[in-house]
C-alpha cells in the first residue's frame, strides 16, 4: 500500500523536489502550502494552508486524514544586525519555523502512535546546529526546530514514530536567491561575489541542489533508516563538526 506523504512548503524549492522524490517512488502526496497557484504546478494533491494558523492546520490535517509521512518543510529567512531585529521579524521566524512545524506535527501524532508507525522529517538548516552574525532570529528559530525534533523523537520513537531533521546550508533556492539579493543591497557588492560567499560556506564550494537535500528527506523516511531517531543530520560537504 502506498503511503500518504504531507509536504509543507512543497511548491518549490526543497520542498518540490522532495513531493517529486516521493512521487516517483508511488506514494500519494500532498503538498501544502499558502499558494493555490503555485502548489498547482507540483502535480499532486494539494492543500491550502498557512502553518502558522493552528485552527487552519488542524481543519486541513482532518481532510487530509491518514499520515504516513510529514515533511515539515515551510519556512522563512530574513537577516537583520540583532540590534535591528525587530519584534515582528522574531515572532514571524518563529511563527513559520517552529509553530508552524510544532502545528502540523501535533496534528498527525495521534493517528501515527495509534497505528504504531510514522516518520517525520524537519527541514532545520546548519544554522540550527551553529550560530552565524545578522541571523538572531532565524538561528534561533532553528535551533528550536531541532530542539522539537529531539523532544518529539524521544517521546514517540517508543510508539513506532520517527522524527529526525536535515540541516542544510546554502541550497540553490529563491530563498537564497533572496538572501543574495539582500547582500547586493546592503553591501554594494555584485551578485557574482555574493553568491560565491554563500557557495563558500560548504567545503564543496557551491549551492547545494534541492535534490540532494529531497535525497536525504526521503531516505530518512524509508525503511532503510529505521534506526534513525532524533538526529540532525548536517548536509553540507562537512563544513558544519558541531
Amino acid at each position: 500500500m502506498s503511503r500518504v506523504v504531507v509536504v509543507t512548503g512543497g511548491a518549490k524549492g526543497i520542498g518540490l523536489a522532495v513531493v517529486r522524490r516521493f512521487v516517483a517512488l508511488g506514494d500519494e502526496v500532498v503538498a501544502l502550502g499558502r499558494d493555490r497557484d503555485a502548489l498547482a504546478r507540483a502535480g499532486v494533491r494539494v492543500a491550502v494552508c498557512d502553518v502558522t494558523d493552528e485552527y487552519q492546520v488542524a481543519g486541513t490535517f482532518d481532510e487530509i486524514g491518514r499520515v504516513d509521512v510529514l515533511v515539515n518543510n515551510a519556512g522563512m529567512a530574513e537577516s537583520a544586525p540583532l540590534h535591528r531585529t525587530s519584534t515582528e521579524l522574531w515572532r514571524a521566524h518563529l511563527d513559520v519555523n517552529v509553530s508552524g512545524a510544532f502545528f502540523c506535527l501535533r496534528a498527525v501524532v495521534d493517528g501515527m502512535r495509534s497505528r504504531g508507525s510514522g516518520v517525520v522529517v524537519n527541514v532545520a538548516s546548519t544554522a540550527g546546529r551553529v550560530g552565524t552574525p545578522y541571523t538572531a532570529a532565524y538561528t534561533a528559530s532553528k535551533h528550536a526546530l531541532i530542539g522539537l525534533t529531539r523532544a518529539a523523537a524521544a517521546e514517540l520513537g517508543p510508539r513506532g514514530v520517527r522524527v529526525n531533521a536535515v540541516c542544510p546550508t546554502f541550497v540553490a533556492t529563491e530563498l537564497t536567491a533572496r538572501a543574495v539579493d539582500r547582500i547586493v543591497e546592503t553591501t554594494g557588492r555584485d551578485a557574482d561575489a555574493a553568491r560565491s560567499t554563500l557557495a563558500g560556506a560548504s567545503p564543496l564550494g557551491r549551492l547545494l541542489d534541492p535534490e540532494e537535500v529531497a535525497a536525504a528527506v526521503v531516505w530518512l523516511a524509508s525503511d532503510a533508516a529505521a534506526a534513525i531517531n532524533g538526529q540532525a543530520i548536517v548536509i553540507d560537504g562537512g563544513g558544519v563538526q558541531a
